[in-house]
């Protein structure tokens, strides 16, 4: 019988902690979510040319730089706080300063183009833009360079050169 008391008074605090954590998830949750979905008025806008880049099919060790052209159609100052490539052979770089709003900028994507095949890598951007990243893509594939042939082999001395020493 004091088992089955412990129990029951063991179950019943249970219960009366799980209710009360719900009701107090629920009523921070409720606000947070308001305030994420409420439109952003004014600000900085990132507005890119295009935001994947085809390198197409290309030579082993061809040029490694593309181009993505972006203007603040905004009206406050665009930065640019932080580019990730997704790997260490995709390596972005960004402008530091202050993007202002209706001019033009570019960042520059260097992927290693030593490396041979298909391929599709992604550069993240962190901009004071709002809570989304912004995701731009490059995407080609990297053949083999051709053989060099071999050169001609260095003359080994003979007796019809001078500078044979026998």
């Amino acid at each position: 019988m004091k088992n089955l008391l412990s129990l029951f008074a063991f179950m019943l605090l249970t219960a009366t902690f799980t209710f009360a954590q719900t009701k107090e998830a629920v009523k921070t949750v409720q606000p947070v979510k308001e305030a994420v979905d409420a439109p952003k008025e004014g600000g900085p806008v990132m507005t890119f040319d295009a935001t994947e880049v085809d390198y197409g099919t290309i030579q082993q060790h061809s040029d490694p730089l593309r181009v993505f052209k972006f203007s603040n159609t905004g009206d406050e100052p665009l930065v640019i706080k932080h580019a990730k490539g997704s790997c260490g052979c995709t390596v972005p770089t960004y402008p530091k300063e202050p993007i202002l709003p209706g001019e033009t900028a570019e960042i520059e994507v260097r992927y290693d183009t030593k490396r041979i095949g298909p391929f599709t890598k992604t550069v993240t951007l962190t901009t004071n833009e709002g809570t989304d990243k912004k995701v731009l893509r490059i995407k080609g594939k990297v053949l083999q360079a051709p053989k060099e042939d071999e050169a001609v082999p260095a003359s080994s001395p003979s007796i019809l050169s001078p500078n044979n020493k026998n």
